[in-house]
Formats: structure tokens, sequence, C-alpha cells
């Protein structure tokens, strides 16, 4: 979506790993200056080609932007950057928080309100491909006055935004990605389990995908993953590694609004099984190896 941005809206992305990376570019493509710096700076430099100016510290990358976006693993992870960020902030400028980091983001809204940052809590929901053809649904929290400077700069990111409520501090956005994860270490663990029992008894594959396909079992998420199953290959879109990270996220929500989440912890220990074997930076389909002996 073309948002006609000026080319002088600088944007600062901290984070350029799948999903940041792919911000970036859809950022630059829609006509935004991008800062861009990533611990691995390797990383940030392929995306120089595209436009980004690749900083070699966070508190140079967020020097003078309007927005600062962080794409980042979790919350500690969050944190480290903008605190090595905080020399390059100005008080006033916009920090998009796109990254799952759980229920409490306490520490997140203390460190925003230290420097005088308007503080958005917009985790987004989607993995590699949606990231890359800005088609991911962005989970905004956002005061009203903030929302025109972001607006433009979601719609460059997703498909759509939707607004869950007037108050980025309450994190009422990252409560609603924990929910929805949920639903993805269901579905992921269903489609590996699936195809380990047909595996185990000797059950043709194609079988089962000829019932699944078009019925009311079906959707594009068994698709896609039962397709990288069959097909052996597990080029990460969300690496194993990050989904047994997001399902510890879960359990701790769950277990602060005591909530028995029992799919949940089966699915945190097939995630770290197949971390032991070996398959930690896969795409996350790969938990499909906890159902075998390693």
């Amino acid at each position: 979506m073309t948002t006609g941005a000026p080319a002088n809206t600088r944007i600062a992305v901290l984070g350029t790993g799948i999903i940041g990376a792919a911000l970036t570019r859809n950022l630059l493509g829609n006509g935004f200056a991008v800062h861009a710096w990533n611990r691995t700076r390797a990383k940030a430099e392929a995306l120089a080609e595209a436009g980004a100016r690749v900083a070699a510290s966070p508190a140079e990358a967020v020097r003078d932007a309007e927005v600062v976006i962080t794409a980042l693993t979790d919350g500690p992870s969050v944190l480290a950057a903008m605190r090595a960020a905080a020399p390059g902030l100005r008080a006033g400028t916009v920090w998009v928080q796109t990254s799952t980091v759980g229920d409490d983001i306490s520490d997140l809204v203390a460190l925003a309100r230290e420097h005088r940052l308007s503080f958005v809590d917009a985790p987004v929901q989607g993995t590699r491909q949606p990231a890359e053809q800005g088609q991911l649904v962005v989970l905004a929290s956002a005061a009203p006055e903030v929302r025109d400077t972001v607006r433009p700069v979601f719609d460059a990111i997703g498909k759509r935004t939707l607004w869950v409520s007037e108050d980025g501090e309450s994190g009422a956005s990252s409560r609603l990605k924990l929910v929805l994860n949920t639903w993805v270490i269901a579905m992921t663990h269903g489609v590996g389990e699936t195809l380990a029992l047909a595996r185990g008894l000797d059950v043709d594959p194609g079988h089962v995908l000829d019932v699944i396909t078009g019925g009311p079992m079906d959707n594009a998420y068994f698709q896609g993953k039962s397709a990288a199953i069959l097909s052996g290959d597990y080029t990460p879109s969300f690496t194993v590694d990050n989904a047994e990270k997001d399902a510890r996220l879960v359990l701790a929500a769950a277990a602060r609004a005591n909530v028995r989440m029992d799919l949940v912890q089966a699915g945190q220990q097939r995630f770290r099984r197949a971390a032991e074997q070996g398959h930690g930076d896969e795409d996350m389909a790969a938990g499909y190896f906890a159902s075998f002996a390693s």
C-alpha cells in the first residue's frame, strides 16, 4: 500500500531479523527514510542495497528519528536496545514496539516515560511471507493523538490495523498477541502430530491431505505447514526457538491469570525437544521431530 510518506520522514528500525528486515524493505518501498541497526551488523547491511542507512549503534540509528520501531526477539532484547539507544532519543519520539514480549510491558512503559517517548504497543500477526508482502495485521494500542503519525507506517507494513486500545501503555495489544499465539501453537502441533502418527502407522500422508483439503478441517496454515513437513523444507518463517519462547510467554501470562494451558504446556515441551534435537533455527513446523527419538 502506498502511503505517500515524505522522503525525509525518518524511521529507525532496531532489529532486522526475519520480521524487522521485511518491515524495513516495505518502509523503504513506501518512501520512508530508514536507519537500521542489528546486533549482528551483517543482517542490517543486507538492507543497504534497498536504501537503508546502516547504523553502528542503536543510539546512532534513533538520532533525529520521528518513529523508532523495535522488532527484536523478546522483552530483554528490546529493553537492552532501547537503553543503548537512549543517548540518541528525543522527547516526543514515537516508539512503536512490534515484538512479542509477553503480557507485562511495565518495564518498557517505564523506559518510555523516562525518556518522554510516545509509546505504541503494536505487536504484529504474521510470519515471513506476510511480512515480506506487507500483509501483516498490526495489533495497535495508541493514544488518539499519535495515530496520525503511525497510521502511514502501519499502512506500509500491514494489510490492516486493528486498533485494540486507546492506551498504548496498558498492554492490551500484547495480551491479544499471546491469545493469538495460543492458536498458532495449537495448529502447528496439530499438523505435526497428525503427520507424525501417519508416519508411525505407515499411513500415506497423501491420503491425509486428500481428505482434509477442501473440507471443513482445511486452512492455509495446515497446507503450509504440512507442505514444509512433507517436503523437508524447514526454511524459517518463524523458528522453533522463537515459538518455544512465545509458548513460555503464554504460559507465564496464563499462570498470572489462573488459567490452565495444557496444550500450550505440551507444545512448549515439544518445541524445546525439537530444539534439543538441533532444529531450533528451523521453521516451527520442525516441532514435528519432537514426536520421534533423536
